[in-house]
């Protein structure tokens, strides 16, 4: 292992923080500038849909580029342009003018969430191995961050757009800082020697992996539907349903995001034992299990058990996906990427609003029974991630 690819897996880490970093502290900062506007919880509503369709052609235009100019030039480039439009919703003061800083700042997210992505794959070839999980961890460590300095600048009474322009200009020295370890050139299979990698290079038509990139995006919908509703569901659901006290709800994110985080730590280790296809199906199988507890318990420690479980379950799910759309054809990684990921994305915008929906029928924990069966469908369709390896553990199980 040569010093310039674990360089360029740090500056991949640094990549992802810095993503994370940047969206957490719009979050974090969304009460205080929905006051400052003067709007309603509804109209940011409808202006949030202008954030993510921002992101969702964003993705569509960094991922071909990614492929045409190289992980080196867009990566750092999105970076910058990305930590820059972070300010861009601390400054506006009426509703336009909040809707186009959104529409600007979710194009330029998007730009760098599947840049940063492609690279990963990259990186993932170049190493032999897995680490695509670990990536997706330290995303949300940058989530934490932001939640941190955030707490910190409104005690000190700072204004949304000190505090956003300071993490702004935090983000674009990262991103410079880092763009010269980043891979010069997309790694292969055959430079690296990975025999599964080669395995999965494009020896297939391209209408067969075309094919496959949907059914690995219609995955990611589904999957990140089901995050999306656990982000704005589960305080509610605690709260509303069971009775328990604000303080204990916001727990219920709390148990949900950390034990993701765990289980992306850990995920890298257990794919290259097990296989990519096992995580997912055994990982949609345990979110399935986790949110049917949730939806039929009435106890709050049961809630916080099925919380749990949910969290660890999806946590392997969606960088999986992401990897397999990588290496299903190294050069045009980016564009995979793109596609999954902004299905992916839709899926995660929607899931808050397909439970809401829902509720106007039935209870909230009874509209959970929707994210159920999305789990076991996954469960279900984690063959078409199945490789070589999978299939020599399968023979090697059954001959004992």
């Amino acid at each position: 292992m040569n010093d310039s690819l674990r360089a360029a897996r740090v500056a991949t880490f640094a990549y992802f923080v810095l993503c994370g970093t940047v969206m957490g502290t719009w979050v974090v900062n969304i009460p205080a500038i929905e006051e400052r506007v003067g709007i309603t919880h509804a109209t940011l509503g409808g202006l949030l849909v202008l954030l993510g369709l921002g992101a969702f052609i964003g993705m569509q235009v960094a991922g071909p580029l990614a492929d045409r100019l190289g992980a080196r030039v867009v990566v750092p480039a999105t970076g910058v342009l990305c930590s820059a439009a972070l300010v861009l919703p601390g400054l506006a003061r009426e509703p336009w003018t909040l809707a186009g800083a959104l529409l600007v700042f979710g194009f330029c997210n998007g730009c760098l969430d599947v840049s940063m992505n492609a690279h990963a794959v990259h990186v993932e070839h170049a190493y032999g191995r897995p680490v695509m999980s670990a990536f997706h961890a330290t995303f949300s460590v940058g989530g934490v961050l932001a939640a941190l300095v955030g707490a910190a600048t409104a005690s000190a009474d700072l204004s949304p757009a000190t505090g956003m322009a300071a993490m702004g200009t935090l983000g674009i020295v990262i991103a410079l800082v880092s763009a010269r370890a980043l891979l010069p050139v997309a790694s292969t299979a055959a430079d690296t020697g990975s025999a599964e990698e080669a395995e999965q290079a494009p020896t297939a038509p391209r209408r067969t992996t075309s094919r496959r990139i949907w059914i690995l995006a219609a995955l990611a919908l589904m999957v990140m539907l089901c995050e999306g509703a656990a982000n704005d569901w589960s305080a509610l659901h605690l709260k509303d349903v069971l009775g328990a006290p604000a303080s204990m709800a916001a727990f219920a994110y709390g148990t949900f995001a950390a034990t993701m985080t765990i289980g992306r730590l850990l995920a890298d280790r257990l794919v290259a034992r097990f296989g990519s296809m096992a995580i997912l199906r055994h990982g949609a199988a345990t979110a399935a299990v986790g949110i049917t507890i949730v939806a039929v318990s009435p106890w709050i420690w049961a809630a916080f058990a099925g919380w749990a479980l949910f969290g660890l379950g999806l946590s392997g799910c969606v960088p999986q996906l992401f990897s397999a759309a990588g290496h299903a054809d190294p050069a045009a990684a980016g564009a995979n990427v793109s596609r999954v990921a902004g299905l992916g994305y839709v899926g995660m915008l929607a899931g808050p609003a397909v439970i809401g929906w829902l509720t106007h029928f039935v209870a909230l924990n009874h509209a959970f029974v929707l994210l159920t069966l999305l789990c076991a469908i996954t469960a279900v369709a984690a063959g078409v991630l199945r490789t070589g390896s999978d299939r020599t553990r399968e023979t090697a199980a059954s001959s004992h």
